[in-house]
């Protein structure tokens, strides 16, 4: 739904690109702010009742909701829906501990990028598949959609086992983790765990300016349209899938957890200052095999943070890790997408249509310094 669902936004708002990005805005602080209370109670739910019903509540739920997206005939309707998809969207947090119940310490890194290929994956076939439906009809991705998630509940039902056995499981349902300030105060009980966790927070933040304007922006300065939006996110997602399939292990193994880090950070400096400065659509796909390999920094974070704690935990800090990730989607999309409107609208200081990227890349430099000060040098055994 991604070549889409800011086009259907923009039809509610009477074809205004400045309300519409602001509108945009709206909806992505207000998806994050629902899964920045729902992420901890999932982890937590997971860390107490087992990974796997938790994950096919979310397929259930989310396939259900794209049917309500689907026949939505109002703003109200569209936000509403997007409330529930913030709900059931949050197990990201189960899936990261089903790795780390089922994966040795040294390998998780390795895991985490296939996690990660699995989404690239995603993001080849489906905005393809949204933008030539959005192309017949903007509803048309949002009941491809459903069918995708009711599949995928199917799949799980009949073929997913659990990874988390009775013996490890945490003996009570812990409310104060599942609080998202609780689960956030969980995180000072690891030191190291909380320095990652900035670079977790700031990385995040600065990736909220592709959902955020995108879409808008392709149309506003390359008049890129729909399909070929879904073009350049199936090649983001070829890139994603060649680096965390390919690299991810092979740069660990070489030069470590922590300068992988830290390398997948400086390109994501490089690649959002390639985007905010690029005049032509080619000038801005240059920048894409640049900005890629900051997809090394993500699987090696996550490995690093996984080694300081143990089973019994790593759902809530999984789903502290997500609770920060969902504060920087609060303030991500708003401040974007606002960026985004004052610099395009009709009363902007000046035509800079690519500020919010140049803003992007400042975030992720702070989050290479913070990586440099915090990520250890010799990381700890589990």
């Amino acid at each position: 739904i991604i070549p889409v669902l800011p086009h259907l936004v923009e039809a509610f708002t009477g074809g205004d690109i400045a309300s519409a990005a602001r509108w945009v805005g709206v909806f992505g602080m207000v998806f994050a702010a629902v899964q920045f209370v729902s992420t901890p109670v999932q982890g937590a739910l997971s860390d107490r009742y087992g990974r796997r019903p938790v994950i096919l509540l979310s397929c259930q739920g989310l396939g259900l909701d794209f049917v309500f997206m689907a026949l939505a005939s109002s703003l109200p309707m569209l936000l509403a829906g997007r409330i529930i998809s913030g709900i059931f969207s949050a197990s990201f947090t189960t899936a990261n501990a089903y790795i780390a119940d089922v994966t040795p310490p040294d390998r998780r890194a390795k895991s985490y990028g296939m996690i990660g290929a699995a989404f690239g994956l995603g993001f080849v076939i489906g905005p393809l598949i949204g933008g030539w439906l959005g192309g017949i009809d903007l509803r048309l991705p949002f009941w491809f959609a459903a069918g995708l998630a009711l599949l995928n509940f199917l799949y799980g039902w009949f073929v997913l086992p659990e990874s988390l056995p009775p013996e490890r499981r945490s003996p009570r349902f812990d409310a104060a983790h599942a609080n998202p300030f609780g689960a956030l105060v969980l995180l000072r009980s690891y030191p190291q765990v909380f320095g990652l966790a900035a670079v977790v927070f700031l990385a995040n933040l600065a990736h909220y300016v592709y959902p955020s304007i995108f879409v808008l922006f392709a149309d506003y300065r390359y008049r890129w349209g729909p399909r070929e939006v879904s073009w350049v996110l199936a090649a983001v997602g070829v890139l994603s899938i060649i680096v965390n399939v390919g690299l991810v292990g092979r740069t660990v193994r070489a030069i470590g957890e922590r300068r992988t880090l830290l390398l997948g950070l400086a390109c994501g400096v490089a690649g959002f200052v390639i985007y905010g400065l690029a005049g032509h659509g080619w000038l801005f796909l240059v920048g894409l095999p640049v900005s890629a390999l900051w997809a090394l920094a993500a699987p090696a974070t996550q490995a690093l943070i996984t080694r300081q704690v143990g089973p019994e935990v790593q759902g809530r800090i999984q789903g502290a890790l997500m609770s920060l990730t969902s504060l920087a989607g609060i303030a991500g999309p708003l401040v974007f997408a606002n960026v985004f409107a004052v610099f395009v609208g009709a009363d902007a200081p000046a035509q800079v249509p690519g500020a919010p990227w140049l803003l992007a890349a400042l975030l992720l430099a702070c989050a290479w310094f913070v990586g440099w000060r915090h990520a250890p040098r010799h990381p700890a055994p589990a």
